[in-house]
């Protein structure tokens, strides 16, 4: 769950193809996107999405917006906030799996007084 904002932009992750955009039980707006190699993107809890089934999308490319509360599948979770949140989720071969590896660190070959 990422913590975000009424009406944020939320981006694709990875470059991918979109399998579903659409409602989802409880889950407000839910997109799955085809990574390639067996991965696929779970992002939901948005308000909107702008993207459709078959299209093809960028990483850092906009997919939809954030709404203006809290999906009721949030609740569940003890930390969650009381604004939006994005659901992310990352499958390989329909298994969950780590995301640490897609979300590591990287150096942006800046001295830490460059922004």
């Amino acid at each position: 769950m990422v913590a975000t904002h009424s009406a944020a932009i939320v981006t694709a992750p990875v470059n991918g193809s979109v399998l579903y955009a659409g409602p989802f039980r409880s889950y407000g707006q839910l997109l799955i996107l085809n990574a390639g190699d067996g991965y696929h993107i779970v992002l939901a809890g948005m308000g909107r999405i702008s993207v459709s089934p078959g299209q093809s999308v960028l990483a850092g490319e906009p997919v939809g917006l954030m709404g203006e509360t809290r999906v009721v599948s949030a609740v569940a979770f003890a930390e969650a906030s009381a604004g939006p949140e994005l659901y992310v989720e990352f499958r390989k071969e329909g298994k969950p799996v780590d995301p640490a590896p897609w979300w590591a660190e990287r150096d942006s070959g800046r001295t830490g007084n460059d922004t």
